[in-house]
């Protein structure tokens, strides 16, 4: 036995939240690359309830209900790290406070295009006590949908029909980097977040395409979203829809909220994206042998990971990487681009490229202690490797590097990012 050194990752989010040490062979140089807020103070009621007394372009909540008469409010599923346990009651309380009465509020879960969940994951989401006391609802993303406009970009906009009857449109969620719009949050909870396919197919594939053959199309990216085309589409899908505010939180490396932006839904959503340039951001190490992608937040959407460390790819020498899997719930339902059989997958389903075709990519480990042969036939690059026990994975890092390697553990890749990074057109083939 060598002796070791070892890095604690979280895993197994919305199932207890478990750090797991990984150890590494003591010669080797490992840097665990922490994000700016990995470690930020989780927010206290004081500074919730200060973010409600003080939204951000817009009235309070309770100033807006009082002509309002039916409330519906929209969260994030459960691929989002949002807690929402201690925000909903003070929500609650400022719905009451504008006269909004308890059977006049429901909560729908927008899934977009990824499929339903149950009852334990709405009390993991929001408690016992409110799942008691308010219905929750899927969103259907194939049915009973309305239509609400179209967009200057022509995506005609339906929406949920239950959300779309109701006068008072709040959205919940975290804020945290996105392939496509740059940052999660704001008008997303609306589009994708509760519309039908079509809707979501116009924004995500025929408008995205469109922006590709154009200069428009570097706007599309991880941390940008000023200029993001698919993003300001959304924003204009949610002022047609008639979106009243958005509650966003951003999150730590232990899903803790740490800060949080209430208010108009793009406005709100602004301040709350220039706060996450810099909280999420993360130092490269560029000349590691070895990358190890602990996939935390969004661990049912591991593939995330991939496009996220891409940056590392460009800077010699090539690396190993290694992607840990520890969702027990597995890999999320995707009707759009997720897999249904061997051969079979969602719409826009694509097979992903070999190994050998990203430049700077050694090899792929899919590190999957639980086991999911499915989940990781869409993970896994043609030409990697899926293992189960974390000394194996050593063993064969070993066998290539000796004793001497460095190594960089990125604790989430799922929400992580590296600005000063290369970015390349080759990230636009993975997607959410």
């Amino acid at each position: 036995m060598y002796d070791t050194k070892s890095v604690t990752v979280q895993t197994r989010a919305w199932h207890g939240d478990i750090p797991v040490e990984l150890l590494f062979p003591a010669s080797w140089d490992v840097v665990s690359c922490e994000m700016n807020g990995h470690r930020a103070p989780e927010l206290d009621e004081a500074g919730i309830r200060k973010a409600f007394a003080e939204p951000i372009g817009a009235k309070p909540i309770r100033e807006l209900a009082k002509d309002r008469h039916e409330a519906a409010i929209i969260i994030d599923d459960m691929t989002r790290p949002t807690r929402m346990d201690a925000i909903i009651p003070i929500l609650l309380q400022e719905l009451k406070a504008g006269g909004i009465q308890d059977d006049c509020i429901r909560f729908v879960m927008g899934l977009g295009a990824h499929g339903a969940y149950t009852r334990t994951d709405f009390v993991k989401k929001l408690g016992e006590d409110t799942v008691g006391r308010y219905p929750v609802y899927n969103h259907n993303v194939y049915e009973n949908c309305t239509l609400m406009g179209k967009t200057s970009r022509a995506t005609r906009v339906f929406i949920n029909a239950e959300v779309a009857k109701c006068d008072l449109k709040i959205g919940m969620g975290s804020i945290v980097p996105h392939l496509y719009t740059g940052f999660g949050g704001g008008a997303k909870i609306l589009l994708p977040g509760v519309c039908s396919m079509e809707t979501i197919e116009a924004n995500h594939e025929s408008l995205r395409y469109t922006a590709m053959q154009t200069s428009l199309g570097s706007e599309i990216a991880l941390g940008k979203y000023k200029q993001n085309v698919m993003r300001l589409d959304m924003v204009e899908a949610a002022r047609i829809a008639g979106m009243d505010m958005i509650i966003n939180s951003l999150v730590n490396g232990r899903r803790q909220n740490t800060a949080l932006f209430v208010g108009d839904v793009e406005a709100a959503y602004l301040a709350g994206a220039a706060a996450a340039e810099s909280h999420y951001a993360t130092k490269m190490l560029p000349d590691a042998d070895i990358i190890v992608a602990n996939c935390y937040a969004k661990g049912s959407e591991a593939l995330l990971a991939l496009p996220a460390c891409l940056p590392f790819f460009f800077v010699p020498p090539k690396k190993d990487f290694i992607m840990i899997v520890s969702a027990p719930e597995g890999q999320v339902t995707h009707y759009i681009y997720g897999v249904f059989g061997k051969n079979l997958g969602g719409r826009h389903y694509q097979g992903l490229p070999a190994v050998s075709q990203i430049p700077g990519l050694n090899r792929m480990i899919i590190y999957a202690p639980l086991g999911d042969k499915a989940g990781e036939q869409w993970l896994g690059l043609k030409e990697s490797e899926t293992l189960r026990n974390w000394d194996e994975v050593i063993s064969g890092l070993r066998a290539t590097h000796g004793d001497n390697a460095k190594v960089v553990v990125i604790p989430d890749a799922t929400i992580q990012y590296f600005p000063e990074g290369k970015n390349d057109p080759m990230s636009q083939a993975f997607s959410e």
